[in-house]
């Protein structure tokens, strides 16, 4: 044992050893200073719980509830129109009564949890809003699985970001976690891999990709796959043939599509988001919303079959009806009307508060109108070419993911022959749309100066030493205090320790000057405090501060949800300046 001792002393003390291991060391703590390794375990744990959570609600919604609707409705017309309003009410009544907001769901919730949560969602009624979103399809509602897909992906990295504190995820990692789960559920539900990498990647922005999660989300993406495909199997979602090259012109042609997708998309989004808007604000109960649009969407589904009577029908997750228009013949006429129906069935069960997404219905419709024009002006032997140009020229417009919407294509119908004139026709109908998003939540990217923001923790640059008022205050106690001599245009209000709002310089010039004396804070009109994590970063302060809300004001608290202290703009420009200051940033 001695001899064995000194040995390995001897070893471990070697001049060789005690020069290169600190390389060694160097080495690889610069090949993995962003702790890849941890991904290797967290993602394939995301991946599989989201493949089996898409694989059972393929097989209830697509395999079991969906034909059997689909099949009363196209032998009995009649039932259209009711069974659609019936199940959108249950939706309503859901997503009302059982969820903390009926109108956030599916893919914009998830923007909106990246961008203003921290990637924190609320799981509460996970269970709920997944039921809901089978209501919203399986009555008929024109939408498909993409939307419950990303939900449900998002909740699961969401619920490993808060539960696996071993790993002490950062409000970064919880972000990428967050996109992992939304690129596996994407990935299964269309059995497409590379579209829910890069369709995850840039959904939260309109002009850029969330480039911290590649990797995570390239792992879920495959393992989340590989378990849909050891059920259902790994044939493409929508496979037709497309076994012809494309030539010059095509190329042209091609361009010319992408334009008039890219116009019609334009005014579809612009549509839909005022349409949105107004029913979101629109006081009435969510239920009643709800059965307005299950009723439009029934009309247009009749009134398509009154005009041309058959299997293609405008409602409905419409898998069935990518096959038709991809393998049959249909008159232009008919492709035509069949787009504009499906995009106004869309609006009425989406844009009243319908639990899913837009993804498919954008898909066929390009698919539809690419079809038409192969048929009625280029008179191509290749009208596949000018589905698949459409198809991803439609979804590169709707949804501001150019990159997504032709990988999509290609792996979801197989038309790989095809992405080239599909790239081209995606480039130009982003163009053409500029800022138009069928989501609302979507951003332009910060700028790569302001980036560098992302490693100053909220704590090291937050006011501390800021007023803690208590809501029986009085205002006229508040002037007199000098608070807001002091540069405070909004104050946290207490009850107690507890921060319940805060009031802004402009709602207590809304008071008459003569009751201030006897107005309390508390029943001042206050505005909602934003919150954000301590070890959260400026850059996540940032967010919030210039989100849609605009709040000049953030308490900073700690994981027991007590203010440790308050981020305005203010802090945030001083942040800027020291780091610019000490040569750290350009």
């Amino acid at each position: 044992m001695t001899m064995t001792s000194r040995g390995r002393d001897w070893i471990l003390q070697h001049r060789f050893l005690r020069r290169y291991l600190p390389l060694v060391h160097e080495d690889l703590s610069s090949v993995y200073f962003r702790d890849l390794q941890k991904w290797l375990l967290i993602a394939p744990l995301i991946g599989l719980t989201t493949g089996l959570l898409i694989t059972g609600l393929v097989v209830i919604l697509l395999e079991k509830v969906w034909p059997a609707v689909l099949g009363y409705y196209v032998g009995h017309h009649w039932a259209i129109v009711p069974g659609i309003t019936l199940g959108f009410v249950v939706t309503g009544l859901l997503m009302q009564f059982l969820t903390r907001n009926p109108n956030e769901h599916s893919t914009e919730e998830v923007i909106h949890v990246y961008h203003e949560r921290q990637g924190k969602m609320y799981l509460r009624p996970f269970w709920i809003k997944i039921l809901a979103a089978i209501t919203t399809v399986g009555a008929g509602g024109s939408a498909a699985l993409e939307g419950p897909g990303i939900y449900g992906g998002a909740s699961v990295g969401s619920w490993f970001g808060a539960h696996l504190k071993t790993f002490k995820p950062s409000v970064r990692d919880r972000r990428i976690m967050l996109i992992c789960g939304a690129a596996a559920g994407m990935s299964a539900v269309f059995r497409a891999p590379l579209t829910g990498i890069v369709f995850a990647l840039e959904m939260p922005y309109r002009d850029d990709l969330a480039h911290e999660a590649l990797l995570p989300s390239l792992i879920a993406s495959v393992v989340s796959y590989i378990t849909m495909g050891s059920f259902l199997g790994t044939t493409p979602l929508f496979n037709f043939a497309a076994q012809g090259s494309y030539t010059r012109s095509d190329v042209y042609w091609s361009a010319l599509l992408g334009l008039i997708v890219g116009l019609v998309a334009t005014i579809f989004v612009v549509t839909f988001r005022r349409v949105r808007t107004f029913f979101v604000r629109w006081n009435v109960p969510h239920w009643s919303k709800m059965a307005l649009g299950g009723f439009l969407t029934g009309v247009c589904g009749i009134i398509f079959l009154w005009l041309y009577p058959g299997d293609l029908i405008p409602i409905g997750p419409n898998y069935e009806a990518v096959g038709y228009i991809l393998g049959r013949h249909y008159a232009s006429s008919q492709l035509l009307a069949f787009s504009g129906f499906k995009l106004v069935a869309t609006i009425c069960s989406l844009g009243v508060g319908g639990v899913s997404a837009m993804f498919v219905p954008l898909f066929m419709v390009g698919g539809s109108i690419g079809t038409a024009f192969a048929q009625s002006i280029v008179h191509s032997q290749e009208p596949g070419l000018y589905a698949a140009v459409g198809m991803s020229s439609f979804i590169s417009a709707g949804y501001k993911a150019p990159l997504a919407a032709v990988v999509f294509v290609a792996e979801a119908t197989g038309g790989h022959a095809f992405i080239i004139p599909a790239l081209i026709g995606a480039a130009i109908a982003y163009g053409i749309s500029g800022d138009a998003s069928a989501s609302g939540d979507q951003r332009l990217h910060e700028g790569v100066e302001i980036l560098d923001l992302q490693n100053i923790p909220v704590q090291t640059v937050m006011r501390t030493d800021f007023p803690r008022i208590q809501a029986d205050t009085t205002i006229w106690d508040l002037v007199q205090n000098g608070h807001l001599q002091q540069g405070w245009e909004a104050l946290p209000i207490f009850d107690e320790d507890r921060a319940i709002g805060m009031v802004t310089y402009h709602r207590l010039l809304a008071v008459p000057a003569g009751l201030w004396d006897v107005t309390q804070l508390r029943e001042v009109d206050s505005e909602r405090l934003l919150q954000i994590e301590s070890r959260s970063s400026v850059m996540d302060a940032l967010q919030l501060l210039t989100s849609e809300q605009e709040s000049v004001l953030l308490a900073v608290v700690d994981e027991k949800n007590n203010v440790q202290g308050v981020m305005r703009r203010a802090e945030i420009l001083k942040a800027f300046q020291d780091k610019a200051e000490v040569g750290e940033c350009d």
